[in-house]
């Protein structure tokens, strides 16, 4: 399924990136703060949460290689806890810097859509459900989230770009890379909002119902990540990344999962407008 999309890269921002680039060096303790981090992990449970994680990873290989590819892989995080420090340090600062609170789930907040609203069913057209072996994988990799154990990603200011998101190790094809996050509202809410960074999450046959994720209060490293120039034939050799919407249990969810092998230092990209073709990208780098 082609990611839908009405906006959400670092380029949308960069008046305000410009304006509160982030500078400050967060202790751990308010890294760990931030995050809600449960707890930090000594080397045996590492070891044992190492060996869970391969086996995870083994349990797809029993199947068909053309099977195999289809099925969603957990991120490895890196092996240093320093490492992993530094680079939740960078999504803390970027997202302090725009007064954004952290949040790895959607968010319903009175006034907007309710819970209810969000339901599957009501996708103009039917939308593909995630299998149970990938739900497995989603639920894996929020685990590790929440226990601090990031994907190997880092937040950088560009002068020119505002904020991206590098890899900061290697990411193989297919790898989740994060949940798209925020609050939910209805589309006819949002109209002439000013955040551009809203995110399609149903898509109804009645407009009313239309559904889209607004990552301006509450969000995660999703929101950092770059779009690719709609308009330039050679941009669409940088995007490395796809935005899909899954069923996930009778509720609508959006996903970004790696598209090819990514190198460190790669910066992450994938196309707003694979559905929609709404969102100006013209002026992308």
């Amino acid at each position: 399924m082609s990611p839908t999309h009405r906006g959400s890269c670092p380029h949308r921002t960069m008046g305000l990136c410009r304006l509160f680039r982030p500078t400050t060096c967060l202790s751990q303790k308010k890294i760990m703060h931030f995050f809600r981090i449960e707890k930090q992990i000594d080397q045996t449970e590492k070891s044992q949460l190492s060996q869970e994680t391969r086996k995870h990873r083994r349990r797809s290989c029993s199947l068909t290689v053309k099977k195999r590819r289809r099925k969603l892989l957990p991120m490895v995080p890196s092996e240093d806890p320093e490492q992993r420090l530094a680079q939740m340090g960078t999504l803390a600062s970027a997202l302090t810097a725009l007064g954004i609170k952290y949040s790895d789930d959607l968010t319903y907040v009175p006034g907007m859509a309710p819970r209810s609203a969000n339901r599957s069913k009501f996708e103009k057209g039917g939308m593909q459900v995630l299998s149970k072996e990938d739900l497995e994988t989603l639920e894996v990799c929020r685990a590790m989230y929440r226990r601090g154990e990031c994907p190997p990603l880092v937040v950088v200011f560009d002068p020119l770009e505002g904020y991206t998101v590098e890899a900061d190790g290697p990411i193989k094809d297919l790898t989740f890379i994060a949940e798209y996050t925020g609050d939910v509202d209805y589309l006819k809410n949002r109209e002439n909002d000013d955040c551009d960074s809203i995110m399609t999450l149903l898509l109804s046959e009645d407009p009313s119902k239309t559904l889209v994720i607004c990552p301006d209060k509450y969000g995660n490293i999703s929101r950092f990540m770059s779009g690719i120039n709609n308009h330039n034939r050679f941009a669409k050799k940088k995007q490395n990344c796809k935005c899909v919407r899954y069923s996930v249990n009778g509720e609508c969810r959006v996903l970004l999962v790696a598209t090819r092998d990514i190198a460190k230092g790669e910066r992450l990209y994938y196309d707003y407008n694979g559905y929609e073709h709404e969102y100006p990208t013209h002026h992308f780098f």
